[in-house]
């Protein structure tokens, strides 16, 4: 919705214009409770994918919003070099970039305007080196009704994601771009080895990101069972594995490349979002809500973009994408099906702070804020179904699970990221 007052606002150094928006007609307060039985109040608030799984269960306590600062060294690296960026003339990367936030005005009236929003988020400052997430699990299933909970299909437990930069780096030598960087690479991640369910025991993917716009991702998936590496398409990234919701291109809310995507400005909202989480590792819902988390909601002054691939045979139509404008991470996303029907909706829980619990251990504890994820859920809104990851288990008391631009300490090295190492650890 559209206020009717346009300001400035100057966040972390970065000089935002936002549109005018007009006051939304239902309103919350700290305090509140929110479920199915109230979800009027929010109606302003949520996008149709959120109303659709507060309907279905989701309790929200809403809390008033607090300030995220960003860590020192991104802002400074944002004031050094973001004059110097610039579109290419085609629109598909940016120039001149060399760390911290590319763009630091967001003017709704630049015809470019959906894309720096999107760059700044490629771009955002929390694993600005690399990051190792370990001991995380999920459960896929079909989602209550009338009180019941979730049907749990499958299990999964994993032992580690990570992913290492080779540019945009500011706390590990070399910086600011790694050197030598053999392939171009913009960064390179892997989800492996898979731990249970026991038939994907060992099983792992490893991808690729380039430089090079034109130039598709990498992405190879290892089947210990068949013995064979398995070559994915850029469109494959799209498409759920192994029986549960989640796809590559979603984490984080969108993980996909930005030039393999039309992209459309729709303007400037605030919604809720949960980005100071109180639980860690996550508290699940109960009864039919249990496939999703609960806990502290506020509100959030947003960017709303959507995206079309361009990618033939790609599983979704479009996306829309909530950016929040202070962090510049992506509290959840609606995205929907060739026929334009609301599909899935990939929800992020943040617990923003130095470190994801008090009294965490000194390799859990950071300087300055950093953008811990107690949970991730991804709804099938269509089959009524649902995948939630809990990061990290609680099968493992005290674990930190989130190591931020650890190098060599956490053993993200480039050596991770090969076809040789996805396999040694799948045997």
């Amino acid at each position: 919705m559209l206020r009717s007052v346009i300001k400035l606002v100057s966040l972390a150094g970065l000089v935002v214009t936002m549109l005018p928006v007009t006051p939304a007609s239902a309103d919350v307060q700290a305090g509140d409770i929110i479920t199915g039985t109230n979800i009027e109040k929010i109606s302003d608030l949520a996008s149709p994918g959120m109303k659709w799984i507060v309907r279905r269960g989701m309790r929200m306590e809403i809390v008033d919003p607090k300030p995220i600062s960003l860590p020192p060294p991104y802002i400074q690296a944002t004031e050094q070099y973001s004059a110097q960026v610039t579109l290419a003339d085609d629109g598909l990367s940016i120039q001149n970039w060399v760390a911290g936030a590319p763009f630091t005005k967001i003017d709704p009236n630049d015809p470019d305007v959906a894309k720096k929003i999107m760059y700044n988020f490629e771009a955002r400052w929390g694993e600005t080196d690399d990051l190792d997430l370990r001991n995380f699990d999920a459960d896929t299933g079909t989602i209550g009704s009338g009180g019941d909970g979730m049907t749990v299909e499958r299990h999964f437990l994993l032992d580690h994601f990570k992913r290492m930069y080779f540019v945009g780096r500011l706390q590990l030598d070399p910086k600011p771009a790694y050197v030598p960087n053999n392939d171009e690479a913009r960064y390179k991640e892997s989800l492996h080895p898979i731990i249970e369910p026991f038939d994907l025991k060992g099983t792992g993917l490893t991808y690729y990101r380039y430089l090079d716009p034109a130039r598709h991702d990498d992405s190879w998936l290892y089947l210990p069972q068949l013995r064979r590496v398995r070559r994915l398409s850029s469109a494959q990234r799209s498409d759920a594995l192994f029986g549960q919701d989640t796809d590559v291109d979603s984490y984080g809310g969108y993980a996909g490349n930005i030039a393999w995507m039309d992209w459309k400005f729709l303007g400037e909202t605030t919604i809720l979002a949960s980005m100071h989480g109180k639980h860690f590792p996550v508290k699940w819902g109960e009864g039919s809500g249990d496939f999703t988390f609960d806990d502290t909601w506020e509100k959030r002054d947003v960017w709303v973009v959507e995206g079309y691939s361009k990618l033939p045979q790609y599983a979704y139509s479009k996306r829309f994408i909530y950016v929040d404008k202070e962090a510049w991470v992506i509290p959840y996303t609606d995205i929907y099906d060739q026929a334009g029907e609301l599909w899935k909706v990939w929800v992020n829980l943040y617990k923003m702070g130095t470190q994801p619990f008090e009294g965490a251990p000194p390799e859990g504890t950071y300087e300055w804020t950093m953008p811990f994820l107690p949970a991730i859920i991804m709804v099938d809104t269509q089959l009524q179904h649902a995948t939630r990851a809990a990061l990290p288990s609680s099968k493992f008391p005290g674990e930190v699970g989130w190591f931020y631009n650890k190098g060599e300490e956490s053993g993200t090295t480039e050596e991770f990221f090969s076809i040789s190492e996805l396999i040694a650890a799948g045997r």
